[in-house]
């Protein structure tokens, strides 16, 4: 079994079976409305796509022509070139925004691990040089200290979004390539959207 599991998965795991069972009451759409609004803000973006926006009617073009299956409940899923993009289907705005490769070749996670690296700076965590976290609040992101003073006080965050990557091999492994390859993926998402979209299907 690989060490990475198929993204459709996770993605389906991620929207169906987080374990909320707040029932709707009134004033949740507009919650719900400023929520996404506060993740926009982030401008969390791949490509031209950012999380927590409207697709442009081009995008819905592409989304319709490009349709992916597996997508969860109350969502649909298109690719646009390498990328994945999960909408919700009452608004259009994306939820999720990932890419993977599997086989990748060093260089190939190398060059991911440097593009985002330089579109969000350094990461909040890093583990085990395999896994990488940016973590980001209303303020933008949330730096190591911050996580690691809040962690040490036992003070929970309030996450918006995060960007997860994950690869197979040391991501500061600079070597030749590896016999086989190696594999890789990213998924930029919200948590607490996640969360509301579930709630709302129920």
């Amino acid at each position: 079994m690989p060490r990475i599991r198929t993204i459709s998965a996770t993605i389906t795991v991620a929207v169906i079976l987080i374990l909320s069972l707040v029932p709707s009451c009134p004033g949740q759409a507009d919650e719900f409305a400023d929520l996404y609004t506060r993740v926009e803000k982030l401008n969390i973006r791949r490509n031209d796509y950012t999380l927590g926006k409207v697709l442009t009617p081009k995008q819905k073009q592409t989304a319709r022509r490009n349709a992916q299956e597996k997508a969860g409940p109350g969502t649909y899923k298109f690719k646009d070139a390498d990328l994945y993009v999960v909408a919700d289907k009452a608004t259009d705005r994306v939820i999720i925004l990932y890419e993977q490769y599997d086989p990748a070749s060093g260089k190939k996670i190398r060059e991911l691990v440097g593009t985002l690296f330089f579109d969000f700076g350094d990461p909040t965590v890093m583990a085990h040089d395999k896994t990488i976290y940016w973590a980001f609040n209303k303020k933008g992101i949330i730096s190591e200290d911050q996580y690691r003073r809040a962690k040490a006080k036992r003070k929970p965050l309030e996450i918006l979004a995060t960007v997860k990557l994950d690869s197979s091999r040391n991501v500061m492994d600079s070597s030749d390539d590896m016999a086989g390859g190696g594999s890789i993926y990213y998924i930029v998402s919200s948590e607490p959207i996640l969360e509301r979209i579930h709630r709302r299907v129920q």
